[in-house]
C-alpha cells in the first residue's frame, strides 16, 4: 500500500472515531436519582438514539473526591449543590453548577403497626432494633437525617442502633432487606416502583434540617463533549421536570 493510501485509511479511521467518541456520555449521580434519572435518560436516548450513556450512582461526596482525582465523568449530579460549587471554585468544571431539585427526607418503616412513627418516638420503640441512615460524613441525605434527629433530640440516644449506608440507595436497601426495621431515606426512593408498595413513610418536616438543594454541573472533562451540554439542557425540559415531580422532588422556580 502506498503512502497516500495509508494516509487516506488513517483519515477514514479518524473521521469514524470522532463521532463515536462524542456519542459517549458518563454521568456520576447521587443515588436518590437512581430511578428518576434512569427514566429521564431513556427520554434523552429517544432523541439521541446513537448515544451511549453510562450512569453511575453513589455518594455525592465520594463522587466529588473522585472528580478531583481525575475520574472520567462528563456530568455530575449531586444531592447537595455545595459539592459541585466547590468543584467549580477549584476549577474542575466546565461552568457553574445549576440547581435541578430540592430533595425531601422521610422516615420509612416496613413493619405494620408502626405507621405514623415519629423521630422523637424512635428510642421508645423496642421493635426498632436498627435504624438505617446514610453516612453523614459524605452522604447529603445522611447529614440531613442526622440534623433531623438532633432537632428531635434523639441523636445521642439512637446512635447505638444506627446502621449506616454508603449512600442513600444502600440505606433504603437495608430497610427493604430487613437489616433495619426503619430508615431515614429519600422520598424519591420510597416512591420508586420497587419500594412504593412496601411499608409506610412519613415526611420529615423540611425545617428540621438544612435544605437539600441539589445541583448538577458539566465537568471540565465534559466541557468538550456536546452530549454533556445537550443532556444538561434536557434536564430543564418539561418532560424531565415531570419525571422529577413524580418522584417527589420540588423543582427550581416553584
Amino acid at each position: 500500500m502506498g503512502l497516500s493510501a495509508v494516509l487516506a485509511a488513517a483519515l477514514v479511521v479518524t473521521v469514524m472515531a470522532g463521532p463515536a467518541a462524542a456519542a459517549e456520555l458518563r454521568i456520576a449521580a447521587a443515588s436518590d436519582l437512581k430511578y428518576a434519572l434512569a427514566e429521564i435518560a431513556e427520554g434523552f436516548r429517544a432523541e439521541h438514539p446513537d448515544a451511549r450513556i453510562d450512569v453511575i450512582y453513589g455518594s455525592s461526596g465520594k463522587f466529588a473526591t473522585q472528580i478531583r482525582n481525575g475520574a472520567p465523568f462528563d456530568l455530575y449530579f449531586s444531592a447537595d449543590i455545595a459539592y459541585p460549587r466547590s468543584l467549580h471554585e477549584e476549577g474542575y468544571t466546565g461552568g457553574p453548577p445549576r440547581p435541578y431539585a430540592v430533595g425531601r427526607v422521610v422516615l420509612w418503616v416496613t413493619q405494620s403497626g408502626l405507621e405514623g412513627l415519629s423521630l422523637a418516638g424512635l428510642p421508645e420503640q423496642e421493635e426498632i432494633r436498627k435504624l438505617a441512615i446514610a453516612n453523614p460524613q459524605h452522604a447529603p441525605y445522611g447529614k440531613r437525617g442526622k440534623e433531623a434527629l438532633e432537632h428531635a433530640g434523639v441523636w445521642a440516644e439512637i446512635q447505638p442502633r444506627l446502621v449506616m449506608g454508603e449512600n442513600i440507595a444502600q440505606t433504603a436497601q437495608f430497610v427493604d432487606s430487613g437489616v433495619a426495621e426503619a430508615g431515614i431515606v429519600a422520598l424519591s426512593l420510597v416512591k420508586s416502583p420497587p419500594l412504593r408498595d412496601k411499608g409506610s413513610w412519613s415526611l420529615i418536616p423540611a425545617e428540621w434540617h438544612q435544605p437539600l438543594e441539589q445541583g448538577y454541573v458539566v465537568t471540565a472533562r465534559g466541557a468538550d463533549n456536546p452530549l454533556a451540554g445537550a443532556f444538561a439542557e434536557y434536564i430543564a425540559d418539561e418532560s424531565a421536570r415531570a419525571v422529577m415531580r413524580r418522584y417527589g422532588f420540588a423543582l427550581p422556580g416553584r
